[in-house]
């Protein structure tokens, strides 16, 4: 008989973001004249950049020509986008990263996902931040890497804390970690680390023979200059670290999906016995067997913000929402709480110093804002919401002003 994988039931009844739509469609259906106002998910709103567009018609020109017509492209991506990644990502960074090290993709969460699946199926301890976003774990519960779910934990996961205490930076645990997962500028709790914080990551990774999934799929919104872009500003890295990016956030391509993973040349990890095996070829060979690559013209988009004019079109649009991000973290801190984020970063991680959950509930019946309860993303989510600054400016005004009155007035 066919039998299904069980660890599928392991999972928790709902992913977090289709609860919350479900909760939403339940009030409104309720509240039909009710005006709702998204700050939950982290989907833009913007239209793509001018150079994006412009890119984008003329490829979609090229496929209706016999003579530039193209059919299946390079599974790797084409090298003209790697190429102008490798440079303007990480080479004009001090960071050393050649362009066939660079595997294009649909995008960063399918490739957090599916990256677990190169490695040893069996006694591999995962370590992942809590809060965390949700796919880190789901995905490795899914493999059978954990235990069930005891009191809002799988069993069998190294799991990182962190709170205010330590302004959400985890510390590297006491346990060895073979496989880890550090995302930053972070979801959802907004902070971001340090060059010298994040050397202490790299520097564990070496010590233990682990691996770092490194998730930056925020990284163009970090403004200050003394913070990295790419944990491969950081000695070392190449050895022990893949780094997950985006043109999702970057430049609003989450309708139009791309994105794009970096494995070095160098990148290790071990077999049975212990020896060293590349991690490089071992990804090139899932994605060859599993991936037939991007579309072409979606390539080219993405290659059009690699310009001067391209990135001062991508800035403009993400000093945009870090102009929602500023609004929200001083109206939130002006009715008196504690927040993180809202500065490098598009998310706000609010202390709501009660249950998350009837904290959303409070701003969606009194105010019509949805937001994402922090109990979501984890233990240490709890009593915290995430509130996203993705929406035009307009619309975040009147969020605010209705979260102001509908908190003042409980």
């Amino acid at each position: 008989m066919i039998r299904i994988n069980e660890n599928y039931r392991k999972l928790k009844a709902s992913y977090l973001f289709s609860e919350i739509s479900k909760r939403v469609d339940e009030f409104q259906a309720g509240n039909p004249d009710k005006q709702i106002i998204r700050l939950g998910i982290g989907d833009v709103t913007l239209p793509l950049p001018e150079v994006c567009l412009k890119a984008f018609h003329e490829a979609v020109d090229e496929m209706a020509d016999e003579k530039t017509f193209k059919g299946y492209g390079p599974n790797q991506g084409y090298a003209f986008l790697r190429e102008k990644i490798a440079e303007w990502d990480f080479r004009k960074r001090g960071a050393d990263i050649n362009a066939d090290e660079i595997f294009v993709s649909d995008g960063a969460k399918c490739d957090s996902a599916n990256l677990q699946e190169i490695f040893a199926t069996k006694k591999l301890r995962i370590a992942v931040p809590d809060p965390v976003y949700p796919v880190y774990v789901d995905t490795n519960v899914m493999a059978g890497r954990t235990g069930p779910n005891v009191d809002g934990r799988y069993e069998g996961l190294i799991y990182l804390e962190c709170t205010g205490d330590n302004k959400f930076i985890p510390s590297t645990p006491r346990k060895r970690a073979d496989l880890i997962y550090l995302c930053f500028p972070n979801n959802p709790t907004g902070a971001t680390i340090t060059k010298r914080q994040l050397k202490k990551w790299v520097d564990y990774a070496i010590r233990h023979k682990s691996l770092i999934i490194f998730d930056a799929a925020y990284e163009a919104f970090i403004r200050n200059p003394k913070l990295p872009h790419s944990i491969y500003e950081i000695p070392g890295a190449r050895e022990v670290a893949i780094e997950v990016r985006s043109f999702s956030k970057t430049a609003g391509f989450t309708g139009t999906r791309c994105a794009y993973t970096v494995v070095p040349t160098t990148c290790r990890a071990y077999d049975s016995e212990k020896n060293e095996v590349n991690l490089h070829s071992l990804w090139g060979r899932r994605q060859n067997t599993k991936f037939n690559g991007v579309s072409y013209p979606v390539q080219k988009a993405a290659s059009a913000i690699y310009s001067e004019l391209g990135q001062k079109q991508v800035k403009t649009m993400n000093d945009y929402y870090l102009r929602n991000a500023t609004l929200i973290l001083k109206e939130m801190t002006g009715l008196g709480f504690q927040c993180t984020g809202g500065t490098n970063a598009p998310y706000i991680w609010v202390n709501g110093n009660t249950d998350s959950w009837e904290f959303f509930n409070l701003l969606l019946k009194k105010a019509g804002v949805v937001v994402t309860p922090g109990a979501g993303f984890g233990k240490c989510g709890e009593g915290y919401i995430r509130i996203s600054a993705f929406n035009n400016y307009e619309s975040v005004q009147l969020a605010m002003k209705k979260i102001v009155d509908a908190l003042r007035m409980d």
